[in-house]
Order: structure tokens, then C-alpha cells, then sequence
């Protein structure tokens, strides 16, 4: 990131080494050991989030080298611990490796909800990572409870109507609840409502022609198709 610049692809790829490259070989020190550790943990990142492929390869033995480290030289700093441990745990959901990553976002989820409380944006979003792996798993039930009995109402007092992380809480639900095999017609109402709330907000707030507002469309689309052949 520079100069309000979030790099992607090969750019932050590039970057992603270079990083890496300029704090390896830095003296052990708290300080250089602190450096090797950012270094190795933007590494880390930029080789599964570059926009184009998951190199799953690299991406997860340098990340967990990085948990690793902070686990050991830096235990008290839990908050960092937690970062480092979300990003590989978000590496191994893009590797597919839904159980492995599923545990890690679970201890993330438990852990800041003991330190911030369930209503910090921190908290919620990581109950947001969960809820999205888990439709990846097809578990749409446990899904369902943790997105709409859990997460929404504390992310609609705390963050407001139309907060991003609220409306991606909102979107996951209407999934869980459209994408089930053993929905009802209910649930498919249901999902109709949220789309149409989704809507709404995404034109008001991005306006008619942004991604997110065609991609509201789309699901509230799909989701009056499916109610029309319940």
C-alpha cells in the first residue's frame, strides 16, 4: 500500500519479495526479528492474494512460519497473533482446505470476542469468515443460526445499516438460506426480502452501475426464479 494505492497481481507479488528479501537477513534483534516477521507475513499474502492464483505452495508454510514466530518471540501481542492467524486461515479457504481453515477461524472468532466483546468490528468479521466457509461446506443450517441469530443483529447495532460488513452478512444469509436443498418457501421469501433490502442500499450508497449493485441484482434475481418454482 502507497500513496492510497492497493496493489494486486504481479505489482504486489513483486512487492511481496522484495519486502521479504530486504528484512531476511536483519539482525535478530527484537526490532530485525519484528521486520522479518512483517516481511515474511506480506510474503505471505501477496502469494495467495494477488488476483490470480493461490499459491498454496508457498503461501501456507511461509504464513504459518510467521504465526509461528509471533507465537514464540511476541505471545502478549495477541491482537497481531490473531491478524497473522486470520490471513492464513482466509489462504487456506482459497486453497480449499475448508476444515483446516475452519478450525483457525473459530479459535479467531472465540479469542476476540473475549478481548473486544461480540460487537467489535473484529469480532463480527471474523464470524464472518466463518459463516462464508461454511457455505462452501454446505452447512447451511449452522450458517443460517450464526449469520442471522448471532451476527446481524450486534453488526446492525454497532455498524450501522450500511456498513459493508453488514450488507456481506446479509448477502451470506439470503445464500444460506436460497442455496439450501431442504429450503422451504419461507426461507426462499425470506431471501427475496434481504435481496430487495440489498438492493436498495447497494444503488443508493455505489449507485446502479457498480458490481456490487448488478451482483445484489443478480441474487435477487435468482432468488424470485426460485420462489416462482417452489
Amino acid at each position: 500500500f502507497d500513496c492510497g494505492q492497493d496493489f494486486h497481481g504481479a505489482v504486489r507479488l513483486a512487492l511481496g519479495w522484495a519486502c521479504w528479501k530486504t528484512y531476511a537477513g536483519r539482525p535478530e534483534t527484537n526490532l530485525g526479528l519484528r521486520h522479518r516477521c512483517v516481511g515474511m507475513e506480506i510474503l505471505g499474502k501477496s502469494l495467495f492474494g494477488n488476483g490470480q492464483s493461490v499459491d498454496s505452495a508457498l503461501a501456507i508454510p511461509t504464513l504459518k512460519a510467521s504465526l509461528a514466530m509471533r507465537r514464540r518471540y511476541w505471545p502478549q501481542d495477541e491482537s497481531e497473533i490473531l491478524i497473522t492467524q486470520s490471513n492464513l486461515a482466509n489462504c487456506l479457504d482459497e486453497a480449499e482446505r475448508y476444515d483446516e481453515s475452519l478450525v483457525l477461524q473459530r479459535e479467531a472468532y472465540a479469542r476476540r470476542v473475549a478481548l473486544f466483546g461480540v460487537s467489535h468490528e473484529l469480532s463480527i468479521l471474523s464470524g464472518s469468515n466463518i459463516g462464508a466457509t461454511l457455505l462452501k461446506v454446505n452447512k447451511w443450517d449452522e450458517a443460517k443460526t450464526l449469520l442471522g441469530d448471532q451476527l446481524l443483529p450486534v453488526a446492525r447495532q454497532s455498524l450501522g445499516s450500511d456498513h459493508d460488513l453488514l450488507l456481506k452478512l446479509q448477502w451470506n444469509l439470503a445464500a444460506a438460506l436460497q442455496e439450501n436443498p431442504e429450503r422451504t418457501r419461507d426461507d426462499l421469501a425470506e431471501a427475496e426480502t434481504i435481496f430487495q433490502d440489498l438492493v436498495q442500499r447497494r444503488r443508493r450508497v455505489f449507485g446502479p452501475a457498480h458490481p456490487e449493485t448488478r451482483g445484489a441484482e443478480a441474487g435477487l434475481s435468482d432468488a424470485r426464479e426460485k420462489l416462482a418454482h417452489a
